[in-house]
């Protein structure tokens, strides 16, 4: 192996207290072994093109942190206003029960992930058992071999979870660890969840976090999924969402992505069923020298489905954003409605968006399309808030944040709606940063 970071990674470490399954210890051998023969991709793997894994290849790290359920963290990172006490918190990869409370709903079970691995059958053994044959799935097959926490949530069919759930992944501590995490949520037929994904992380976070996250649709299902990620600006974050909708089934997805020295999210959606929906509003703001990478992937497989993708992106100082924006029709697919809409902001110049909108078409009766632009500030917009008292600084900030609010725009959550402006406003360049 030629990469010091898996070696760190994947070298021996003690016995698991707990024996794992037969078919657990062959889908992570499985995946050890993948990574052992082909290491991280490079440059001329496509899906790595614009984000070069080079540097941190070089990296080691300790796998694992043994004093996370114990360790001391900063008060209100896991806070999110708007929200009620249903929580649950991981802390460097391991779930912390002593900061989390339990969802209470009728037809809603949460079950850790150590007590579902031990199943016979279910969600978390078809999670694990998923192959990554795709070689730029490296971090997805990294994931399967080392992660030991996380939960398997289920709906059941026809129960409607009034109060959000909200899951808050942490990373604490400067030490250089790497910790991973896998997450199963599994909607019933007709039943309907709200929940918020958070991610943050102390000021000195300097961790690698590997994040797995699967969702299931049932038919008529429907799922309003807010990702909030404002990690530390020192820290690493590779996120994979994979989410397949049944028939019917509806999935309303916000995404921001605000944190990470470097963030990589994979968003891959299946729309399986008829008639199944998909809509997507993100955007991804990098400063200073932060580079942040979001791959959609979007599969139509039936008839009539439908997406509608909007997404924005802000770089300053010397950052780096990256928007891969792929919509797929297969055959047969017909009636099929898709659309893709990315317009970026380049707010100095050395700072770089690179955009990519795809489509693939292999059915008849179909409606597609995509747009993308990159580009500055309307000056004229500009001029007009300055003629009207407004400080340089200060218009460029609310013009800024105007653009950026289509992820959030419609978020019915009033308090859960500001703070996320707040914090928009927050990661904005400030007057006087290096161009």
């Amino acid at each position: 192996m030629a990469d010091p970071l898996l070696d760190s990674l994947l070298a021996p470490g003690p016995a698991p207290t707990r024996a794992a399954p037969a078919w657990l210890d062959a889908a992570r051998r499985q995946a050890r072994e993948a990574l052992v023969r082909e290491g991280l991709p490079g440059a001329r793997n496509e899906a790595w093109k614009y984000t070069s894994l080079r540097a941190l290849a070089q990296r080691r790290y300790m796998p694992g942190d043994a004093q996370a359920a114990t360790r001391n963290l900063e008060r209100g990172l896991a806070d999110l206003p708007g929200l009620g006490d249903a929580r649950l918190v991981f802390a460097n990869g391991v779930f912390r029960a002593d900061l989390s409370r339990l969802p209470e709903a009728a037809g809603l079970v949460v079950e850790p992930l150590a007590d579902a691995l031990a199943d016979a059958d279910g969600l978390a053994r078809a999670s694990f058992e998923r192959r990554f044959d795709d070689p730029a799935q490296v971090f997805a097959r990294l994931n399967t071999a080392l992660a030991d926490d996380g939960f398997v949530l289920r709906v059941a069919p026809g129960a409607r979870v009034a109060e959000p759930v909200h899951v808050v992944v942490l990373g604490a501590g400067a030490q250089a660890l790497a910790w991973n995490l896998r997450l199963v949520v599994e909607l019933g037929a007709g039943s309907a969840l709200t929940l918020v994904e958070h991610h943050a992380g102390e000021a000195d976070d300097a961790q690698l976090g590997n994040v797995v996250a699967e969702f299931a649709l049932g038919a008529g299902a429907r799922l309003d999924l807010l990702q909030l990620q404002v990690a530390a600006e020192s820290a690493t974050r590779i996120r994979r969402s994979a989410f397949t909708l049944a028939a019917d089934a509806v999935l309303n997805l916000r995404t921001l992505e605000l944190g990470g020295a470097l963030a990589r999210h994979d968003l891959v959606v299946g729309l399986d069923g008829d008639r199944a929906r998909l809509t997507s509003r993100g955007v991804f703001v990098v400063r200073a020298r932060q580079h942040s990478d979001t791959r959609l992937d979007v599969r139509h497989r039936a008839r009539d489905t439908a997406c509608d993708l909007v997404w924005r992106g802000v770089a300053s100082g010397r950052a780096r954003g990256v928007l891969h924006g792929a919509i797929t029709v297969d055959p047969g697919a017909d009636g099929t409605d898709a659309s893709l809409d990315t317009k970026n902001l380049l707010l100095s110049a050395q700072a770089e968006i690179d955009v990519q909108p795809v489509l693939e078409i292999h059915a008849d009766e179909v409606k597609a399309a995509h747009g993308a632009t990159v580009g500055q500030l309307d000056e004229r917009a500009l001029f007009y808030l300055r003629t009207r008292g407004l400080p340089e600084a200060e218009a460029r900030a609310l013009l800024t944040l105007a653009f950026c609010r289509v992820a959030v725009d419609t978020l019915e959550n009033v308090a859960l709606r500001e703070h996320v402006d707040a914090l928009l406003l927050e990661r904005l360049p400030v007057h006087g940063e290096p161009a």
